[in-house]
């Protein structure tokens, strides 16, 4: 790993994952330094350690709003969330992590999600298509066909800037959209169930681009 990598702080929770595929799926990114933890232990981490991270991603699927004190190993994660936002630490929220928090308006105004029902479809076969091909992120990346479990939901609202979609019946059209969190630049990625999604190299290319540019390093 390279110097000039920068340290990502990988924030799991209440979803199980293929540990050993997604670990190595973050090992093979050029330039991110991936540090996967769970929610608890991001939590219990002192602001200082938090904030030394240039981009925070999160893998988590936690639905109770977070509060603080509420067990002693849990840390304090309503103010570790709260304190997102607060410096230009990318943001980067992957897959099921677009679902959580449903009644936090803070989760709101960092996905632009308002609404967070939503309905799963394992196995899908789906084709995404570049929406703005002039972004660092999808910058010379063409429309590209993958597996991935997909959501039917409402759309993101709000000031975004959409990269990525697909036409696929059984998901809801974004897959990969950017906008502004406080000082924060976000990237929410719709798609990134398991490794059949892991191993696919565009997807593996778009997750590596867009931690870069949440960081402001790309």
């Amino acid at each position: 790993m390279g110097n000039d990598a920068i340290k990502v702080a990988v924030v799991t929770g209440s979803h199980g994952f293929d540990v050993m595929n997604f670990h190595q799926t973050f090992r093979a990114l050029d330039g991110v330094d991936a540090y996967i933890q769970h929610m608890d232990d991001f939590a219990g981490s002192d602001e200082a350690t938090r904030k030394s991270y240039d981009a925070v991603c999160f893998y988590h699927m936690i639905m109770d709003t977070p509060v603080d004190g509420e067990a002693w190993y849990a840390g304090q994660p309503k103010t570790a969330m709260e304190q997102l936002g607060d410096t230009e630490q990318g943001i980067f929220v992957l897959h099921h992590s677009i679902l959580a928090f449903p009644q936090w308006d803070l989760w709101t105004d960092l996905t632009g999600l308002a609404d967070r029902a939503f309905d799963f479809h394992p196995d899908q076969e789906l084709h995404i298509d570049v929406a703005n091909g002039d972004h660092p992120i999808t910058q010379g990346i063409d429309a590209w066909d993958m597996g991935d479990e997909t959501y039917t939901m409402p759309e993101p609202v709000g000031d975004n800037d959409m990269l990525l979609t697909t036409d696929h019946e059984k998901c809801m059209h974004s897959i990969l959209w950017t906008r502004q969190f406080k000082q924060s630049r976000v990237v929410c990625f719709q798609s990134g169930h398991d490794n059949v999604t892991w191993a696919d190299s565009s997807f593996r290319e778009i997750l590596r681009r867009g931690l870069l540019w949440s960081a402001k390093r790309l």
